[in-house]
């Protein structure tokens, strides 16, 4: 299934206007002084597209505050028009109005596009089993390398009717529909915790009680608490016991629901004050946040730098004399910040190690694999593991850092053309799937 780019049918909202007009290649200019700056970082895309999928299972209609408009929301609300459900971006307003049905799914016999959305292919299925079907979810082809086996397995078991229109365990699926009938399933941590969720998040509409039992280590856990916070938000409370999750029957109750900054985009911003030693402040992010990136903040502490985090902000001041310390963390729980510690860390006083990581070698790209060659490319000398990497700190040279497509890849490196000059960016367009105006905002600084 190729389908070109478009528009979210019926909205101004379109994946041309998320991608705008970039060029081959962007050179980062050096700053040159401390940055001293407040930056307004936009919504989570993982909040944003858990109150999605929840909203349009939801009885009625409701709107969702401060949402990211990117590829990977663009593509989730995409699905949901086509699935025959009311979506309304308005992209000025910073608003999206979802009309749910009450777990039904409209639509049959629809052909959905994800392109390299792994929230939305990953949460779509388990919402899609419970319409009448069949439907077909398939995506870019990295998406059809990356696993999904587990999700299809736990879906099995709780007696959703799915099967592989290609190659066993990969996408595309095909999902029959006719419901889901609920139990106990069994699923596996290790790859991913966007299986659990994606279940989670259609269980209140089983007809039985749901209860889900994580085999092995859970991997990204924090996102899970994000996912239970939505539902919870919209109404269903998920019991969490024993290593188990019971979802009882109910249905989501439509409201406005506000989306935070995203913790994961605040990341770029933050390393910029511990490289430059200077000062940058993210409102909207604070004490209450649900998002598990925020664990970031501690290991930008541990490095040297002063970190604040009040009622509705955060605010990190880099070491003076940018004498940052290489540190050694596990950074399972935060993956999605392992290539920012990764950039900065050729600047710190002694080497970083990142470890517990190997799940990331499956996300847009083999993340590890390319921070590594990356760095390499630019001088630093760097050992790769199965499941992490060590950083010696060393001279940067200027280079073209290659992307692989992965939007944590531009955004990262960039950081290093902030105190290197002549780092050059290939394909900057892939910061569009969860931050299309990250290089405008560099500028701002």
């Amino acid at each position: 299934m190729v389908r070109p780019a478009r528009g979210v049918p019926g909205n101004d909202f379109s994946v041309e206007d998320v991608r705008g007009t970039f060029p081959e290649e962007i050179e980062v200019k050096p700053l040159g002084r401390p940055v001293d700056a407040t930056v307004r970082v936009p919504g989570s895309k993982s909040i944003t597209n858990r109150a999605l999928i929840v909203a349009a299972l939801a009885d009625g209609a409701s709107e969702i505050e401060n949402p990211l408009f990117s590829d990977d929301s663009y593509w989730l609300m995409d699905a949901l028009v086509r699935l025959g459900l009311h979506v309304e971006a308005d992209r000025e307003a910073g608003l999206v109005a979802v009309g749910g049905k009450g777990g039904e799914i409209p639509g049959r016999g629809v052909e959905v596009f994800v392109g390299n959305a792994g929230t939305a292919a990953r949460f779509l299925p388990p919402a899609l089993a419970l319409g009448k079907g069949p439907y077909t979810v398939d995506g870019v082809p990295r998406m059809r390398e990356r696993p999904i086996a587990d999700l299809v397995g736990g879906m099995r078991e709780l007696g959703a009717e799915v099967r592989y229109a290609g190659e066993e365990g990969r996408f595309p699926l095909v999902v029959e529909g006719g419901g889901i009938r609920g139990g106990e399933a069994r699923v596996r941590g290790t790859e991913s915790s966007q299986f659990l969720s994606g279940l989670l998040m259609a269980a209140p509409y089983a007809r039985e009680t749901i209860t889900l039992r994580v085999e092995g280590a859970l991997v990204s856990r924090p996102y899970v608490g994000i996912t239970t916070g939505v539902m919870g938000a919209f109404g269903v409370e998920v019991e969490e016991e024993d290593g188990g999750f019971t979802v009882p029957g109910g249905v989501y109750r439509a409201r406005c629901y506000a989306v935070e900054p995203d913790a994961s985009g605040a990341s770029y911003f933050f390393a910029v004050a511990a490289l430059t030693g200077g000062r940058v402040r993210v409102p909207g992010l604070g004490v209450r946040s649900s998002q598990g990136d925020v664990g970031f903040l501690e290991v930008l502490g541990r490095m040297g730098c002063e970190v604040e985090v009040g009622e509705d902000f955060v605010e990190v001041r880099g070491p003076a004399g940018r004498r940052l310390s290489g540190v050694e963390v596990d950074m399972n729980e935060i993956s999605d910040t392992m290539i920012t510690l990764s950039a900065i860390a050729p600047f710190a006083v002694g080497p970083t190690t990142i470890t517990n990581i190997a799940h990331t070698r499956h996300q847009e790209t083999d993340r590890i694999a390319a921070v590594a060659n990356e760095l390499s490319r630019l001088g630093v000398w760097v050992e790769e593991r199965p499941d992490g990497l060590t950083i010696t700190p060393g001279v940067v040279k200027p280079g073209l850092v290659r992307t692989y497509g992965d939007h944590r890849i531009a955004m990262a490196f960039a950081l290093v053309g902030l105190v290197v000059p002549g780092i050059r960016i290939k394909d900057p367009s892939c910061v569009t799937k969860t931050l299309p105006e990250y290089f405008d905002l560099l500028r701002t600084l």
